[in-house]
């Protein structure tokens, strides 16, 4: 089924939607809708969660929403980048689940003021994905992780697909590294799969990293080598970004379904 342009539109306005909201968690505490000229006494005093990892988290939560209603199949979303909470809380509020869950952050301005002044405060809730966050079974905050919590969640599942989201700064880490070699344990009649999505935009907290410093074949090569078939989706235009991530992840669905 293709990608419709309307489909795109509305998955773009989605997507602005929760990254305003990511924004609005980090950085407000009052005139979370700006309703009124921006002062300073409207932002928080000391500002939690990374702004960089948000927008491709938000970008994936959406895409996996489309492909899992076009295809209804059985799907869950694991995030190992640090201090992403923001873009996972405003995509489970967006879609209904958080105010479903915490009613007082009910889907009105009142509610967006409270999602707001909650983050990262006393009281409130982590910058990281976290026990509070719906449908969390992975804790964003000790980095390294979050491909072998994903194995876990296959295991004996053999209708369910693990979408897994590495930051290339977790990638340094020594249980990451270990875990690229998953391929080995996963039993393909009997467990279910899972996807690795690296998220390479090169900084870890605006630092460089490793495989940020390789290019796209030596990256390749290298996840090739543990059992991986990659898939390089980039560029700077949203439009082409989410064609490009929308096309890769029906096109790896299916191969992952032609090999079970």
């Amino acid at each position: 089924m293709p990608y419709e342009d309307h489909d795109l539109d509305l998955d773009l306005r989605w997507w602005a939607a929760a990254n305003y909201l990511t924004v609005a968690q980090i950085y407000l505490q009052d005139n979370t809708l700006l309703r009124e000229p921006l002062r300073a006494e409207h932002i928080k005093p000391r500002l939690l969660g990374h702004w960089g990892t948000s927008p491709g988290l938000s970008m994936i939560y959406t895409l996996l929403n489309r492909h899992i209603k076009r295809t209804d199949t059985d799907w869950l979303y694991v995030t190992g980048p640090g201090h992403g909470g923001p873009a996972l809380v405003a995509s489970t509020y967006l879609e209904g689940t958080y105010s479903e869950i915490y009613p007082k952050v009910s889907r009105d301005a009142a509610g967006v003021h409270v999602l707001c002044r909650q983050f990262s405060s006393p009281g409130g809730i982590p910058s990281h994905v976290s026990v509070p966050t719906p449908g969390s079974i992975h804790e964003g905050g000790e980095l390294g992780y979050a491909l072998v919590h994903a194995a876990g969640a296959a295991f004996d599942r053999p209708d369910l697909t693990v979408a897994c989201v590495i930051g290339d700064g977790e990638a340094e880490t020594g249980p990451l590294s270990a875990s690229w070699k998953l391929p080995a344990f996963l039993n393909v009649r009997r467990d279910g799969a899972v996807l690795p999505i690296l998220h390479l935009n090169g900084a870890k907290i605006a630092g460089p990293t490793v495989l940020g410093r390789m290019s796209d074949e030596d990256v390749t090569n290298y996840l090739s080598g543990q059992g991986w078939s990659p898939v390089v989706v980039e560029g700077e235009d949203p439009r082409h970004v989410f064609r490009d991530f929308e096309r890769a992840l029906r096109e790896s669905h299916t191969t992952i379904r032609e090999i079970q």
